[in-house]
């Protein structure tokens, strides 16, 4: 550990008030970090966390973090004996009880996407009358997000306009207005100036062919793929309706869990996830190959920061082997609404340079570019 390191550690411990002393002030990460810490032990210490406050001193003032923001913030910049260590902390000896022991904050919580991150943070604190509400509170979150995400992720499934042929099907988004008008104009009353329309039209469809098209989603679950996983679960979901699509759902870390039965329920899904282990990519393709049953009509997302923990070799062996079969491997750096990349770009060039393709996109994005191969 460098000098500069090593009182920059010093300078979290002991608090604001020690800064000048150590000659070192704190910025980036690092101030993140600092900030969280505060939000939990400046209650009972003052900027300064080496000198106890006097009881009933307040600390350095109201923060202006939240507890599901701090919960977030927590699981993502810290390693997870730190994170075991400031939960334990904030339940036992500081009582921070919104979000995990408390039914009546639970009840009172604004559903959004926050909140369900830090729910699915805490979930393992909780008892099961609190996470009985969690889970009501998890399904309006996932239902709000299904409805922003389904018209996106299922429109370049539904065919193009046909203009050239009618339908008797009256769907709202295939009306022919400009011919609907045309042909209606007999029926426009001048005085009160209305048009009443006797027979609506509306354009056909050119289905597309997707008819045995199999999509496995593979989820990498380390801590710092949340917004993934939630975007993920949601995503399959929309794709499982979509009946001429066969999708599995596959979560993993160094274990593999394959929770394709609950695809149709995210918020099942959701609460199942044990955030935070380490990474096997290398298996969960291996297991991913075991699903395919026709390799050219086969989509396999990759959902993960490429950060290996298992012998890289491994991986690239099995991606080859898939790719070679004729597996469309896609490798998506992340599947939230930003869809701000963090990855591995060395072992990402590497699949790339075998055929794969990698990139960042929000779920539309992915259904476009899945509609484009199934076509």
């Amino acid at each position: 550990m460098s000098d500069k390191a090593r009182l920059v550690r010093w300078r979290l411990v002991l608090g604001e008030s020690a800064e000048e002393a150590l000659g070192t002030g704190l910025g980036g990460a690092d101030a993140e970090r600092d900030a969280a810490l505060g939000f939990l032990y400046d209650r009972e210490y003052g900027p300064g966390r080496n000198v106890r406050m006097r009881k009933g001193k307040g600390g350095s003032g109201e923060s202006q973090l939240a507890v599901p923001e701090w919960v977030n913030a927590v699981h993502e910049l810290f390693p997870k004996r730190t994170i075991e260590r400031l939960e334990k902390d904030a339940l036992e000896r500081y009582q921070l009880q919104e979000m995990v022991t408390n039914p009546e904050v639970l009840q009172r919580a604004q559903p959004n996407v926050t909140l369900l991150k830090a729910v699915l943070h805490t979930k393992h604190l909780m008892n099961a009358e609190v996470l009985a509400l969690a889970r009501l509170l998890v399904r309006k979150v996932v239902q709000d997000l299904m409805e922003k995400l389904a018209r996106p992720v299922q429109q370049p499934f539904t065919g193009a306009l046909d203009r050239r042929k009618r339908s008797h099907l009256k769907v709202a988004k295939n009306f022919d207005a400009e011919t609907t008008i045309r042909r209606n104009l007999a029926q426009f009353d001048p005085e009160a100036k209305k048009l009443y329309i006797k027979t609506p039209y509306f354009h056909s469809r050119v289905r597309r062919q997707v008819d045995r098209w199999q999509i496995i989603v593979l989820v990498d679950e380390s801590g710092s793929m949340m917004d993934s996983v939630i975007h993920a679960a949601v995503t399959a979901a929309i794709f499982f309706g979509i009946k001429s699509v066969r999708t599995h759902l596959v979560l993993f870390d160094t274990a593999v869990v394959d929770v394709t039965d609950q695809c149709n329920d995210p918020v099942e899904t959701m609460m199942k996830v044990q955030l935070g282990g380490g990474t096997d990519i290398g298996q969960a393709l291996a297991y991913a190959a075991g699903l395919v049953e026709n390799p050219r009509r086969t989509i396999v997302v990759l959902i993960s920061d490429f950060y290996e923990g298992a012998p890289e070799q491994r991986l690239l062996n099995t991606a080859k082997q898939l790719l070679e079969s004729g597996v469309t491997l896609l490798g998506l750096a992340a599947l939230d609404e930003r869809a701000d990349p963090n990855y591995d770009r060395a072992l990402a060039g590497k699949l790339v340079a075998m055929g794969a393709h990698v990139g960042a996109m929000t779920p539309g994005e992915l259904a476009e570019w899945v509609a484009t191969k199934v076509k």
